[in-house]
């Protein structure tokens, strides 16, 4: 850059655009996850513009871009210039579970086995909380029901048993767990004992609590010209969208709307078609919300058949 000397100029950093799409890739030899990372590391580093990551709940590797032709190319790129083949498949959904109304439960283990035996007792009460809230453990023990030190063992029962979920496999969130009472035994309970019972206590509260699926939905933006735009957002409401509001500029539409994850894995694939190419979409997590009754239906049948596959497998 041509100058005076001592001149300052600052210019603004360029924005690059968020991910839009992601797909779940997975290496076609294994032990090749370390090449992967190491591998988009270096690519992300000449391309921003894409992302890549391990989702926490559902363990995938997620690589995200502006679209599927961009993602098919870095993909294309990781095998010519690393040497590492991948299959790319939509992503799993993050669905998660909780509980609709409060109820007392009981878990009870007990085992004899020659000699020392396991004995732990406990008595909960889960009630829902609030979306968003996560999990809340409460120690309402009076007079000695159970040992203190045999409470945080009923907290992590109940805990393992929650991220296995009830319905479908999927962590169950947003209630309060609290122990009331129990029993114990002087020399057969242990830490094993109530966590087992707190584990039962957990299955057998859900019984009662009424357990529902919960799924995330997104902000959607979709940019398109107005020529499209009652198509859009028709195609928006089939996937179980609600339309937030519409904003026209010049020939462009501009559509918001919310809609389930699940709904938009294959908008890209949609829009490209229904408008030549000339539409383009953004979309950022907003909440989690309960699924209909009859998609809770085939996400559990979904669960059962996958871990069916898993368990043969």
């Amino acid at each position: 850059m041509l100058g005076n000397k001592g001149m300052t100029v600052s210019f603004a950093g360029i924005a690059f655009p968020e991910p839009v799409l992601a797909y779940a890739i997975e290496p076609k030899t294994r032990g090749d996850e370390d090449k992967i990372s190491t591998a988009m590391q270096r690519l992300l580093e000449e391309d921003p513009s894409a992302s890549y990551s391990r989702d926490p709940q559902t363990h995938e590797l997620l690589l995200s871009g502006q679209g599927q032709l961009h993602i098919e190319v870095t993909v294309a790129k990781l095998k010519r210039r690393f040497g590492v083949a991948v299959n790319l498949k939509p992503p799993r959904i993050p669905y998660r579970e909780t509980i609709t109304a409060e109820t007392e439960a009981h878990g009870r283990h007990k085992k004899q086995t020659g000699g020392h035996g396991q004995f732990g007792d406990c008595k909960i009460r889960v009630e829902p909380l609030p979306r968003g809230s996560g999990f809340t453990f409460e120690d309402d023990i009076f007079g000695g029901a159970i040992p203190r030190q045999f409470v945080p063992a009923v907290e992590k029962g109940i805990q393992e048993a929650r991220m296995r979920g009830f319905l479908a496999g999927y962590p169950m969130v947003d209630f309060k767990a609290t122990v009331f009472d129990g029993s114990f035994h002087p020399v057969d309970s242990n830490e094993l004992s109530f966590k087992m019972a707190g584990s039962l206590a957990f299955k057998d509260a859900m019984a009662r609590a009424r357990p529902t699926i919960l799924e995330p939905v997104m902000d959607v933006e979709v940019y398109s010209p107005s020529d499209f735009a009652g198509d859009l957002m028709g195609d928006l409401n089939s996937r179980r969208g609600r339309i937030a509001g519409m904003d026209a500029r010049d020939t462009t539409t501009i559509i918001r709307a919310q809609v389930p994850m699940a709904e938009m894995l294959t908008y890209e694939q949609h829009l490209t078609s229904a408008t030549g190419g000339r539409g383009s979409y953004h979309m950022e997590y907003s909440h989690y919300d309960e699924v209909p009754h009859a998609q809770q239906a085939k996400i559990i049948t979904a669960a059962q058949a996958a871990a069916g596959r898993e368990a043969a497998g």
